[in-house]
């Protein structure tokens, strides 16, 4: 890639939103890391960044035609917390599946739907709710409280974009998807679509105009 042509890239959008997220999310965990501390005060910092829709790089927006899409943003040194873009093509969803530590989403575009699972005693799953997620909605995940669900895109006919927070390096967690009918657990480990994450602390341009 040319000189060019990333810089053509990076005009598109300011990393300063993400950067200002990422600061004060650092903060939060390292004054309370409390799971009920993080979900309140977290979901409003989420809900704040996702107010405006002019700050995420595009290159971390990309849908695929098959499946969709994780990428990592952002990755706490000490991976207390990650931030990641999901980027829904339409029609996909996601299979059943559960995350081993607490979580927020919150929708940049489009919308999402949520079906929650609970295991009853014969093994099997059943669903317990479902939300319907607009642009600027959050919601919460947590194992204490049950973190089994599917996600899946609103819309048939459009992209669908959500940026989720959760309480590790949650491509590197060992988790499960499990089978509907027979609520068979499989273990799975997600990584993420790319290799390569925004430049966030490229702060020059403003130093120099200052």
């Amino acid at each position: 890639m040319s000189a060019a042509t990333r810089q053509d890239i990076a005009a598109v959008a300011d990393p300063g939103r993400l950067r200002g997220f990422v600061a004060d999310f650092t903060r939060l965990i390292e004054r309370d890391p409390d799971q009920g501390t993080v979900l309140g005060e977290g979901g409003a910092l989420l809900a704040a960044l996702i107010e405006r829709d002019d700050w995420l790089d595009e290159r971390f927006a990309q849908p695929h035609p098959q499946f969709y899409q994780q990428f990592l943003l952002h990755c706490d040194p000490l991976e207390r917390f990650s931030v990641v873009s999901f980027v829904w093509g339409p029609g996909q969803r996601t299979p059943i599946h559960d995350h081993r530590v607490w979580g927020l989403i919150g929708v940049l575009r489009g919308g999402e739907r949520e079906t929650r699972f609970e295991r009853g005693d014969d093994g099997r799953l059943r669903e317990t709710e479902e939300a319907v997620l607009p642009a600027g909605a959050i919601a919460t995940l947590s194992p204490e409280a049950g973190d089994l669900h599917r996600v899946s895109n609103l819309f048939g006919d459009r992209v669908s974009l959500s940026i989720h927070v959760y309480g590790a390096n949650i491509g590197a967690v060992k988790r499960a998807t499990f089978d509907e009918e027979t609520g068979v657990e499989k273990s799975f480990v997600s990584g993420y679509a790319a290799d390569l994450l925004p430049n966030l602390w490229d702060r020059s341009a403003a130093v120099r105009a200052s």
